[in-house]
């Protein structure tokens, strides 16, 4: 992460000649005071100035907005993009008239991009980790509650027939919406099988 050093007469001063040469505002960076500096004797014997080292904060919004301008750019996509950092999250909306193709098959081509971006937000591994959360038309709470609709029918279904059920491949995301909803039923459980991609939720009845 960039960090400068820089001198001044007095301790504001040095910073402020770093947000000066670093054209942000105080709020942006992170100051580590050097030197404290002294006037010295008459302001002329033994004068020293303040020293302090100034790092740029991380701004995932900023990186990550700037990340997928250039996605959208070459796939010739126009969308607005909304980035807003809560905590350790970061959830970025894509508002355009032609989402689909960013949601690709039952969401994959959006997970696909999260991915990447979550990449490049987290590249610095000495910080925190930052999760993020990229949605689009509300897909993201439009698919959770089509899966869960899914997982009590295909538990009711269990629970009647006392059929083990495999369900289809699903991502790890999808599989813990699964798990989630029929978590607390008191007729079936689920567990994961099989190796990713094609790792897939069993539901069937609870041992007596």
């Amino acid at each position: 992460m960039k960090n400068i050093e820089t001198m001044g007469k007095t301790t504001e001063e040095a910073i402020q000649n770093a947000l000066k040469e670093l054209n942000v505002t105080q709020d942006k960076v992170e100051i580590e005071i050097l030197e404290e500096g002294s006037k010295g004797f008459l302001n002329i014997i033994g004068v020293k100035p303040a020293k302090v080292r100034v790092t740029l904060k991380r701004d995932s919004a900023s990186d990550a907005t700037k990340f997928l301008r250039g996605v959208l750019n070459a796939m010739k996509i126009k969308a607005e993009i909304h980035a807003k950092e809560e905590n350790d999250e970061l959830k970025i909306d894509l508002v355009g008239p032609n989402m689909g193709v960013l949601i690709g098959y039952r969401g994959e081509t959006l997970d696909s991009l999260q991915y990447l971006v979550s990449l490049v937000v987290n590249k610095n591994h000495d910080e925190t980790y930052k999760r993020v959360i990229l949605d689009t038309a509300n897909y993201r709470q439009t698919r959770q509650d089509t899966l869960k609709r899914l997982a009590n029918k295909m538990g009711d279904k269990v629970r009647v027939s006392g059929k083990t059920l495999k369900l289809e491949p699903m991502n790890p995301y999808e599989r813990r919406v699964i798990h989630s909803t029929l978590q607390n039923n008191e007729y079936v459980a689920t567990h994961s099988e099989g190796d990713e991609p094609y790792r897939r939720v069993v539901i069937e009845l609870k041992k007596a």
